[in-house]
């Protein structure tokens, strides 16, 4: 239609890893005067209710793995059947530009994308090349990567180029907020969080690291912790018999302004984790995800902590009382934690979304009132 702003689709799989740098491309754009379509699986339902979208494409994909052999032809099947879905749309909406945000379910509309000739924008949020983007990478028009140092691409300043990790807009109000005052008797405000895994996990280790800490050195932590459903109210009663004050919950709607306020953080290291610790500015004991694909969430934890940001515990040589050591140790420094902080502020990148947007926006097409074949 003439004098109909201009169409970025953004394509990501269904999981926050991947929507959520989508969603900040998507915000920014937006400030822009773009209009928004996003393309992605079922599982959006979860985690895109936020999306700046004005529609949402839900497109046929399927796993690129080959560890079932007896799969592959019906994967193949369906992964054709999303590319043939992500054309029709494109060729009814005529998208400016397609950026990809990996997973899988990001495979076939790029695809389609580029046999169609519509420019695409790639990005990765981990320090390791995912293996669907190391398929579509061929095929982009530009790639942007989140770490200086990504495993399976490096920046070249061209065609790759590092923009970071792009973070919510609801991330941004707590920007290099300054680190909270401490004191030897006041209280230590500590923000424990994961995925599904992780809230497991720290739900059934963390109260044995608790019980393992001096009286009044426990009795000074303020406890901000994400348990699944089934787990809060048996926390809740272990936290309560040693003492500890303590909020847990499923979900914090303001999970960004609770780590901004905190004095240091307990948790995975997924992509957009990483990028908001740094946004903010806070220190992180990072335990990744362990068995992860390509060991990402190990790359992008040893990314901060390399800088002095946060420090890697890996899960599988975790106990209760070495924990409990070490917190005592970060608890009682007068130092260590506002150093951490400050050197993770160093890491983060706030100005992700508006490179990220001036990549896309550089590679665009010009509007066109026809459609393409």
């Amino acid at each position: 239609m003439a004098g109909e702003s201009k169409l970025a689709v953004l394509v990501a799989g269904g999981t926050g890893g991947h929507l959520f740098p989508a969603q900040a491309l998507g915000e920014e754009l937006r400030t822009r005067g773009y209009r928004i379509h996003l393309m992605t699986d079922e599982r959006v339902r979860d985690y895109g209710k936020n999306f700046p979208a004005d529609m949402v494409h839900v497109i046929p994909s399927a796993t690129l793995s080959l560890s079932n052999p007896i799969q592959v032809p019906l994967r193949a099947l369906k992964l054709l059947r999303g590319v043939i879905a992500a054309r029709q749309v494109f060729k009814q909406h005529n998208p400016s530009v397609v950026a990809g945000f990996g997973g899988y379910p990001s495979f076939p509309p790029l695809i389609a994308a580029s046999f169609m000739k519509i420019p695409t924008l790639l990005h990765e949020q981990n320090s390791v090349l995912g293996r669907a983007n190391a398929v579509l990478a061929r095929r982009a028009t530009r790639i942007a990567l989140s770490f200086p140092r990504t495993a399976g691409l490096q920046a070249d300043g061209q065609r790759v180029v590092t923009t970071g990790n792009p973070v919510r807009g609801m991330v941004l109000p707590f920007k290099a907020v300054q680190y909270p005052v401490r004191n030897a008797k006041g209280p230590f405000r500590l923000v424990v969080f994961g995925g599904s895994q992780g809230a497991k996990f720290f739900s059934d280790f963390m109260p044995g690291v608790f019980s393992a800490i001096h009286p009044d050195i426990r009795a000074r932590i303020e406890l901000t912790q994400q348990c699944r459903p089934e787990d809060v109210e048996r926390v809740r009663a272990a936290l309560a018999a040693l003492g500890i004050t303590s909020d847990l919950s499923a979900f914090f709607s303001n999970l960004p302004e609770r780590i901004a306020h905190a004095h240091l953080v307990i948790c995975r290291s997924g992509a957009s984790t990483i990028a908001e610790l740094g946004v903010i500015g806070r220190p992180a004991i990072m335990v990744p995800l362990p068995h992860s694909i390509d060991n990402d969430q190990l790359h992008n934890a040893e990314s901060l902590a390399s800088q002095g940001g946060g420090w890697v515990q890996p899960q599988s040589a975790l106990t209760s009382d070495g924990l409990a050591a070490f917190l005592t140790r970060l608890i009682t420094s007068d130092t260590e934690l506002p150093a951490a902080a400050a050197a993770a502020l160093k890491h983060g990148r706030p100005d992700a979304a508006q490179r990220l947007a001036d990549l896309a926006e550089s590679i665009m097409t010009p509007a066109k009132a026809t459609n393409r074949s």
